[in-house]
């Protein structure tokens, strides 16, 4: 339990031993699942957590409560991270009513079976008096399912008791990585969580950028003293960066700098990426991250494709067609619907028959649509002079359409 302002506490958990996010993204500093407790004449939950962390979810609770009751929890997002707990919670506070739109509803009766004539359906931009504070409710659809909201807690007017405006914001702001120990973010060192941000927001929410626009657009001009997200820190002191960074992933701007991505079997098409690196470099890209796509979790290189404007990748061809890994890959960028003003290049290899190559400009051709740089390379068994030099004139060749952008 911690006070995060007055009547507000955080009683969320921290998750250490999974090892893969929704069963596919890697967490080497583990995961939080956030839920608040608003302490008013009303007394009203956030949220839930994860099933398996009930029993210390439940300890948190009554650490600020007591054996007093709870009126209401309200559900901003019902993926079973954040939903898990629901049917749990109705058990052991039976008089609580449950807060959440038509979506939600369908869903939990769905997902827990659970249902009350008492429950409290809202609509977008409905309110609730808790006392001190009222509860303003925000649709945001798609950000990243259909019943995604989020909920703004106020000062209400004319009565004493509250000073600070505090966005609930369900999964939008949230990151990667548990809480050791700090909760606000003006308590801890921040420094890891603004990649394990990216990673967080182009793995789980990037293809849903519009969605993001259309939620920021909502809340515009809405002073907060603090974002308390369902994953990671509770945002204070650096609200406007974190706004910031999923405002700019959400457009789909990107930095200067070149992500080159490669699969390879006995080393000689990584032969190729480390020439073409090279000459991009020389060319003058300060940003170059290389990944070989059989060893790196893609995770990451998703994370970079986002980040930056330019991408090269390669591979040899494989049972007639794309090698595995390098398939896999581009399936999961064309899955982001990634939009904007990226750049892709690329090489392949073969043994006998050609068919990498190809099939990446298909990829391009039919679900990319990025913008085509430079002149493929397509080798032949290993590196000759001339594919060196024309692995180097790819590379130079991404290096000057980035200097233009």
């Amino acid at each position: 339990m911690k006070a995060i302002t007055n009547k507000i506490f955080y009683v969320g958990v921290n998750d250490r031993n999974k090892s893969l996010f929704e069963g596919l993204w890697p967490l080497p500093n583990g995961v939080s699942y956030n839920s608040y407790l608003i302490d008013d004449e009303k007394v009203c939950l956030i949220d839930t957590v994860e099933v398996d962390f009930f029993t210390q979810y439940l300890e948190n609770i009554r650490e600020v409560l007591g054996d007093r009751p709870i009126d209401y929890l309200v559900v901003n997002h019902m993926e079973p991270d954040h939903s898990g707990s629901i049917a749990l919670i109705k058990k052991y506070y039976p008089e609580i009513r449950v807060i959440g739109n038509k979506k939600t509803f369908g869903m939990m009766q769905g997902f827990y079976g659970v249902a009350s004539e008492d429950d409290v359906e809202v609509k977008n931009g409905e309110t609730l008096a808790l006392g001190s504070y009222t509860l303003n409710f925000v649709l945001t659809p798609m950000v990243h399912w259909p019943e995604t909201m989020v909920t703004l807690c106020a000062p209400t007017e004319g009565v004493e008791g509250a000073k600070d405006t505090v966005l609930f914001s369900g999964d939008a702001f949230g990151c990667f990585g548990a809480l050791n120990g700090g909760i606000i973010d003006a308590d801890i060192n921040c420094d890891t969580f603004w990649l394990e941000m990216v990673r967080y927001y182009s793995n789980i929410v990037g293809k849903y950028g519009t969605p993001v626009q259309n939620a920021l657009k909502k809340l515009a001009g809405v002073k907060l003293d603090y974002v308390c997200s369902t994953h990671g820190p509770v945002w204070h002191a650096y609200i406007d960066k974190v706004v910031g960074i999923y405002d700019r992933l959400s457009r789909y701007e990107t930095e200067p700098g070149l992500v080159i991505c490669y699969g390879t079997m006995y080393g000689n098409t990584e032969r190729m990426a480390e020439h073409i690196a090279r000459a991009a470099s020389e060319a003058g890209v300060k940003n170059i991250v290389m990944y070989n796509v059989s060893k790196t979790h893609h995770s990451y290189i998703i994370r970079d494709i986002f980040r930056y404007r330019g991408l090269i990748v390669g591979a040899p061809t494989y049972n007639t067609g794309l090698y595995h890994e390098m398939d896999v890959l581009l399936s999961e960028i064309a899955g982001k619907d990634i939009k904007g003003n990226h750049l892709l290049g690329w090489f392949g290899s073969h043994g006998w028959a050609s068919k990498a190559v190809a099939e990446i400009q298909r990829w391009n051709d039919e679900r990319l649509h990025f913008e085509a740089v430079g002149s493929p390379v397509d080798m032949k068994q290993a590196l000759t002079a001339d594919t060196k030099a024309q692995c180097e004139a790819l590379g130079r060749a991404m290096a000057e359409r980035l200097k233009e952008a």
